[in-house]
């Protein structure tokens, strides 16, 4: 009788903890994180990582996140990087930019794609249309057309005179683009846009010395997000070192010296990145998940700056800002 009492326990025990064991045991998922910047923290990763976490994923227990950096070497170092994430059965790729999204559209074609941003997903040929990606690739684009005539008015309002505009930005689709959609409203405004394009850290002295021959009154950076945005401190030096206001779309030039940023709220954007990643891992396809445009913007003042270049912010720009640097 003890014996049978004894198998039965044992048979009831083992019972209630295969469905412990089970929950225990659940997936674990390898996320990789391209990107063509430097590896360190980031308050955009941060967001993703926290995105993650509000849908209960846990790195260690159900999740493994793998970062890959370029270093800057966007163009040599991308097909190793995938190379290595593929290798490991990634079970889904975050392409953080245009850039490793292209580059993870020729490496693979099976693996899902979230893209943290894009420009202009579709004329780059990353996915068929907006709401119907149609292949591996999906995830978010920064495509907002009203930019760069809301920068434009935003500056004039606190340089009523303002005329000449130089716009300065790596060469590349993105920029070019950017200066194509800010050209109409810069004619309404009776601006004049300067395009200039910078490679490297070391073109910025050549940038200042072609605004100074322009007659440059201010410049719209968009330097990041890209290698160059790693050295926006010493970009945001030499133009307080002129005098020269600098406006932007990222709230992190704003922290580094510009004057102000309006533009998508980049951390809003990261963390839906999670939920695109969620969906995909609970079995979503990529080609049926529709491309999000921005929808959530930031309006950034640097008083400092400000004061630094001698400059006065009108108290109605002021009150419409959502966060003010002193």
């Amino acid at each position: 009788m003890k014996k049978i009492l004894s198998f039965a326990l044992s048979t009831m025990l083992i019972g209630v903890s295969l469905p412990a064991y089970a929950q225990q045991q659940e997936k674990l998922y390898r996320i990789g994180f391209l990107s063509g910047g430097f590896s360190g923290p980031s308050s955009n990763v941060e967001a993703f990582r926290q995105g993650l976490r509000d849908l209960n994923y846990v790195e260690g227990n159900n999740i493994v996140i793998d970062y890959r950096y370029a270093e800057g070497q966007t163009g040599s170092r991308y097909p190793a990087l995938l190379a290595d994430l593929i290798r490991l059965r990634a079970d889904i790729i975050v392409a953080d930019g245009s850039g490793p999204a292209r580059a993870a559209k020729k490496a693979t074609s099976t693996i899902p794609v979230v893209m943290t941003t894009s420009t202009d997903p579709v004329g780059q040929g990353l996915v068929d249309s907006l709401a119907r990606p149609g292949g591996n690739i999906t995830g978010l684009t920064s495509v907002s057309e009203e930019l760069g005539g809301k920068l434009l008015e935003l500056t004039k309002e606190i340089v009523p005179k303002l005329s000449r505009v130089a716009i300065v930005f790596p060469d590349g689709l993105a920029g070019q683009l950017f200066v194509k959609q800010t050209e109409g409203p810069a004619r309404t405004l009776a601006i004049r846009l300067i395009p200039l394009t910078v490679r490297q850290p070391d073109d910025y002295e050549n940038v200042f010395r072609a605004a100074a021959k322009e007659r440059v009154e201010a410049i719209i950076s968009r330097l990041g997000p890209s290698p160059l945005s790693a050295h926006r401190g010493q970009f945001m030096a030499l133009a307080t070192k002129r005098r020269l206001p600098v406006v932007s779309q990222g709230t992190d030039d704003a922290e580094a010296g510009a004057l102000l940023s309006y533009g998508r709220d980049v951390f809003a954007q990261y963390r839906r990145v999670a939920i695109f990643v969620d969906k995909i891992l609970k079995g979503a396809k990529p080609a049926e998940l529709p491309v999000e445009a921005p929808t959530k913007f930031e309006l950034v003042i640097n008083l400092k700056a400000a004061k630094q270049i001698g400059l006065t912010i009108p108290q109605n720009v002021l009150a419409r800002a959502d966060r003010v640097i002193k």
